[in-house]
């Protein structure tokens, strides 16, 4: 019989989780918290803080992100080199244009991760891409499930019935 409870090989083992930004009706930031909550593992019953357990997120579609309001035009992203006078910005439609959607994803997603050693290892889980293609079909498990319920077969199929009188 074992003597370690809960933290086998198996328990620890990463699943792929394949989310299609461009056909999912939520915002960004939606999207983003789900990716991070994936990432850090707490979709897991053995998570704990201070343990990588998360797993991957293979991200497509990454070019039709859909935001709420004028954050395309508006939100700007700022970065500094420590020298007098550095500092750049970019909006997020410039962003977008310049590295792609899938970097606005991770610019989002990495500031919902904690700031500690992890960091950079969950980050590196997450996997963007532009179109729908992606080299990690093999690999996927898990396939992100309708965000809403109504758009789910089965209960549309249940609730298309009529009920006896």
């Amino acid at each position: 019989m074992s003597q370690t409870i809960g933290q086998t090989k198996l328990a620890y083992s990463r699943a792929w989780h394949l989310i299609d930004v461009g056909a999912d009706a939520r915002p960004l930031g939606r999207i983003a918290t789900q990716i991070a909550l994936v990432l850090m593992g707490k979709h897991k019953p053995m998570w704990d803080p201070s343990t990588d357990c998360g797993d991957y997120v293979v991200a497509v579609g990454c070019t039709d992100l859909h935001t709420t309001g004028k954050k395309r035009f508006q939100k700007k992203y700022y970065r500094h080199s420590t020298r007098p006078g550095s500092l750049k910005e970019i909006t997020m439609d410039g962003l977008m244009a310049k590295w792609g959607g899938a970097e606005v994803l991770r610019k989002a997603v990495s500031g919902m991760l904690p700031k500690n050693r992890l960091r950079e290892k969950r980050l590196g889980r997450l996997k963007a891409f532009e179109g729908l293609a992606h080299p990690y079909k093999i690999n996927l498990i898990k396939v992100q499930a309708p965000s809403r319920i109504a758009e789910i077969a089965a209960v549309n199929a249940a609730f298309s019935t009529t009920a006896p009188e």
